[in-house]
């Protein structure tokens, strides 16, 4: 039998190594799973009170908002005017999702169809190329280049890519900081960006999913604070990451007012919203949680420093993420003729270390790894000393 939409995906490369971790864990072994980014810190702890005391209200029970309760988007655009000065109407300009992934996937749907195209970076979040596809249009890949090169020159190959594309993409996709290479930019890339969609009519999704989680004192910035940006841009911002609700599924896009209701239309075809319980307890996360985000982001910071002096011990060079969840490594000089996914079944055999191969974030990941910091120091310092065993040839 053929199934549309799914005949062409690949294998998932993660399963593999998912799949090796499991068996390892069957003999007795203690993998340290650096992998599947899956945050272990938990929820506030008002979010869980909240939701238990809403769920206990059998009105709640009942069909929600498919575009999100009205204190919900009124909480979401609170927490922008308070995070970045950006001002917007919870009415038109705010539309909740069940997660970022549901959010961006539909919003593909209605932004392309097959004929159409989109820029979208490479390597890349997995959903990041296939939401385009899934919807029946083509992608053209933007390299990321190094985690710490010049905005400006991604700037350079963004309209380079966009100018010299046919059939002329409709959407660019852009994700900062970045994931899987963690590369970071600043509000005069956005400018530049918003500046250019603006001249060619296009619109830009930014998936803002580490929008809290930035390193040394750097606050990642929204595309939405540029000027003009409403005019082409929207956003994607998630509470998976930066309150650690990554089960709870609930995210919101903001920005330009048409396409925030071209979502919520679709939307009302396609489900009635997250559970209410879960969207009341998450109105009163993010307006009585709003040190949270600062709490989780210094975890992370911790675990970054860990890993990263950890791994310059034993003579592994890697850029030090600027944000994000995770560190992107490139694949030490000795093992990079075995590749990604070689690479990282023979971490997962012989350190105890699962991590992420880069080819699974498309061809233009190979010859790094990704490293999720979802371990304590200490099992990321334990970690460290596996790698050091398994790999003899560094240092």
């Amino acid at each position: 039998m053929e199934f549309r939409r799914i005949t062409g995906l690949p294998p998932y490369v993660f399963t593999i190594i998912d799949g090796l971790k499991q068996e390892a864990r069957r003999a007795g072994n203690d993998v340290i799973d650096l992998g599947f980014g899956n945050p272990d810190l938990p929820s506030p702890q008002i979010a869980v009170e909240k939701l238990a005391e809403a769920a206990m209200n059998p009105r709640n029970h009942r069909y929600s908002q498919s575009k999100g309760i009205p204190k919900l988007r009124q909480a979401a655009a609170d927490l922008y005017l308070r995070r970045f000065g950006v001002a917007l109407d919870p009415e038109t300009e705010v539309v909740a999702t069940i997660g970022a992934k549901e959010g961006y996937s539909h919003l593909c749907w209605v932004l392309l169809g097959p004929g159409d195209s989109a820029l979208v970076p490479s390597p890349s979040y997995p959903i990041h190329l296939w939401g385009p596809l899934f919807a029946g249009a083509s992608i053209r890949e933007i390299p990321m280049g190094g985690a710490v090169d010049h905005g400006e020159e991604l700037l350079d190959r963004i309209r380079h890519q966009f100018l010299y594309s046919w059939p002329r993409p409709r959407v660019i996709v852009v994700s900062f900081p970045h994931n899987p290479t963690t590369k970071c930019v600043d509000l005069p890339f956005f400018q530049g960006l918003v500046d250019f969609a603006r001249e060619q009519e296009v619109i830009v999704v930014h998936d803002n999913a580490y929008a809290d989680l930035g390193f040394d004192g750097w606050q990642p910035p929204s595309i939405l604070q540029a000027e003009g940006a409403k005019e082409c841009a929207v956003e994607l911002y998630s509470m998976t990451k930066s309150f650690s609700m990554a089960g709870w599924r609930v995210a919101f896009m903001a920005g330009n007012p048409e396409v925030v209701g071209a979502l919520s239309k679709l939307k009302s075809y396609l489900d009635y919203g997250t559970f209410q319980p879960i969207q009341i307890a998450a109105t009163v996360t993010l307006n009585e949680a709003t040190e949270y985000p600062k709490e989780i982001n210094a975890v992370y910071q911790s675990r970054r420093d860990a890993l990263c002096d950890g791994l310059d011990r034993i003579g592994w060079e890697m850029p030090r993420p600027g944000g994000t969840m995770f560190a992107w490594a490139p694949i030490p000089e000795p093992y990079r003729h075995m590749g990604s996914v070689e690479f990282a079944k023979k971490l997962v055999t012989e350190a105890n270390v699962a991590t992420s191969p880069g080819v699974g974030f498309g061809p233009g990941g190979e010859g790094n790894i990704r490293f999720a910091l979802i371990e304590n120091d200490q099992r990321i310092q334990q970690a460290i000393r596996g790698m050091k065993k398994a790999l003899p040839e560094l240092g």
